[in-house]
């Protein structure tokens, strides 16, 4: 079995560039450092480093084990702040996970609320639309695309639905409209803001393909925010969510899609535990207030 602690070490030194300076930021000394690197090798057999000049430098296996390690490390951490929690007494320890749009939008005034309620309790927002394995959560807000969220030990909740929008620069021809046909991008330069693979980005694809064309996006952002300063600048229009789009831009103009309206589907999904979890109910039910949908209990 791999010592959790001498993998902190490795990993400190991959991170450093160097044992030395690995030593000076865990408050170590060099030689502990080397030694507890010397450990883990011989624990895994594994060569993870070569000396190149007066330095090292990870091997391939090395750069392999770090990536394989991130998610038990980020589960560590996430145990130890729950153990320092039950030992000083707090009331919980509550992760939330949610896609980027959803965590500026509707979890700074989540945690705000739960904290004004729950003062003592440990918040962890993760943003976990880009992770293939998702951490233990006690709430995690979902993007629905190919029919409802399901996972083992989980309630689901619907969330109301988030219409698309395009983002046009002030004075683009499209803003004359009080709602775009979907049609009309066939012809417009189109910024991408999210993966090729993503569900936000394949409900856009999907629409343009049943209005009769294939979009293309010469420009890619990758994100919303970015995708928004683009459309300011002039550089093409943004296909968003509505919730997406909510940023001050006082350079664009927003305006709804239909023929076909392109639908984004949401939905939360709470942890069903063995023992019932207030914090986690209460998380549930301000974030059904928050968004404006029935919560639990009038529903």
């Amino acid at each position: 079995m791999i010592d959790t602690q001498r993998l902190r070490v490795f990993r400190a030194v991959v991170a450093s560039g160097s044992v030395q300076s690995a030593a000076s930021n865990l408050g170590y000394t060099s030689s502990a450092v080397s030694q507890q690197i010397s450990a883990l090798q011989r624990e895994t057999g594994l060569v993870l480093f070569r000396k190149e000049g007066r330095g090292i430098t990870p091997t391939p296996a090395a750069h392999a084990l770090v990536a394989q390690s991130d998610d038990l490390m980020g589960q560590l951490t996430r145990l130890e702040s729950v153990v320092t929690d039950l030992r000083e007494g707090r009331q919980g320890h509550l992760v939330l996970g949610c896609f980027a749009s959803a965590g500026s939008e509707w979890m700074p005034t989540l945690a705000r609320r739960l904290r004004e309620e729950m003062p003592e309790i440990t918040l962890e927002v993760l943003l976990t639309e880009d992770l293939k394995v998702r951490p233990p959560l006690d709430l995690d807000v979902v993007i629905e695309y190919e029919g409802p969220a399901e996972r083992e030990n989980a309630i689901r909740i619907p969330l109301p639905d988030d219409p698309y929008v395009v983002v046009l620069p002030n004075g683009h021809r499209l803003a004359e409209l009080d709602a775009v046909p979907v049609k009309e991008l066939a012809t417009e330069t189109l910024i991408r803001n999210d993966r090729i693979d993503g569900p936000c980005h394949l409900i856009v694809v999907d629409a343009c393909k049943a209005a009769g064309f294939t979009p293309r996006f010469p420009i890619q952002a990758q994100d919303h925010w970015t995708s928004l300063a683009f459309v300011e600048a002039g550089v093409g229009l943004a296909v968003l969510p509505e919730l997406a789009s909510r940023r001050k831009t006082p350079g664009a103009v927003v305006r709804p899609l239909v023929d076909p309206q392109p639908i984004r589907h949401m939905a939360a999904l709470r942890k069903d535990a063995a023992t019932p979890d207030p914090a986690a109910q209460r998380a549930a039910d301000l974030l059904l207030e928050i968004v404006g949908a029935p919560t639990a209990a009038a529903a």
